[in-house]
C-alpha cells in the first residue's frame, strides 16, 4: 500500500510553509518517491523545527529481515508493537510533504490528490537515524530513515484499496500536534481523512 508518492513543491515554498529554523534539504525538484529513495521531511531538531532529506523505509522488525539486507518498512500500522513504540515520541515524529500518492487498483495504478488544491498535505511520519545494510553491494551505512503511519481508508481510497490509506494531515494545527504533543494526544491523528477529501487523478 502506498509504495509511491510525489513531492513537487520547491525548496523556497517549503521553507515558507513549514518555517524550519534550519534546512538541510538543498535544492528540491519534482520527484517520485519510491521505497529507499530520498525525500524531504520536517522534524524537531536541537534548535527547533528543521527540514532534512530522509531515506524512505524505517528499520524492519528483525524477524522479518530475509538475508543480509534490510529494505525497510514504508507503511506503519500497528503502533502498539514494541518495535515501533520506541519511535512514537516527538523526537522521532516527522511530517512528510506530498502532492499525490498511488495505490494499485484492479485496472492499474490509481493516483490520489487532495480535493482542495489550496491545502498542503503531509503524511504523519516517523524517523530515526539507523545503521544497517540497505543494499548488500553498498555495505553498511548510517541513514536518517523515515516511514509514515497508515489507518483505515476513507471512501475514495477504499474503492481501490479497502485495507488502508496513509495518515494525512492538512491542518497546520494538526502538524504542530503531530510534532509536539504527547503520544496520548498525537495518536488520535491516526485516522482517515473525511470522505470527499481526496480525488483520483
Amino acid at each position: 500500500m502506498c509504495t509511491l508518492y510525489t513531492q513537487t513543491t520547491a525548496h523556497e515554498a517549503m521553507v515558507r510553509m513549514f518555517q524550519p529554523v534550519r534546512s538541510f534539504a538543498g535544492n528540491l525538484g519534482p520527484t517520485e518517491v519510491y521505497p529507499d529513495r530520498n525525500a524531504p521531511i520536517i522534524k524537531n531538531g536541537p534548535l527547533g523545527r528543521e527540514m532534512i532529506m530522509g531515506r524512505r523505509g524505517m528499520p524492519t522488525p528483525p524477524q522479518f529481515i530475509k538475508g543480509k539486507a534490510d529494505r525497510g518498512v514504508v507503511n506503519i500500522r500497528n503502533t502498539a508493537s514494541p518495535h515501533w513504540r520506541r519511535w512514537l515520541g516527538p523526537d522521532n515524529r516527522c511530517l512528510v510533504p506530498f502532492d499525490g500518492f498511488a495505490e494499485p487498483g484492479p485496472g492499474g495504478t490509481i493516483w490520489f490528490e487532495l480535493s482542495d488544491k489550496a491545502k498542503q498535505g503531509v503524511f504523519a511520519g516517523l524517523w530515526t537515524e539507523w545503521t544497517s545494510i540497505r543494499k548488500v553491494k553498498d555495505g553498511e551505512s548510517t541513514d536518517q530513515l523515515f516511514g509514515f503511519l497508515t489507518c483505515p481508508p476513507n471512501a475514495e481510497v477504499a474503492s481501490v484499496h479497502p485495507k488502508a490509506m496513509p495518515v494525512i494531515l492538512t491542518d497546520p494545527e494538526d502538524w504542530e500536534i503531530w510534532l509536539r504533543a504527547p503520544w496520548e494526544i498525537a495518536k488520535n491523528l491516526q485516522r482517515p481523512l473525511p470522505d470527499s477529501s481526496l480525488r483520483t487523478v
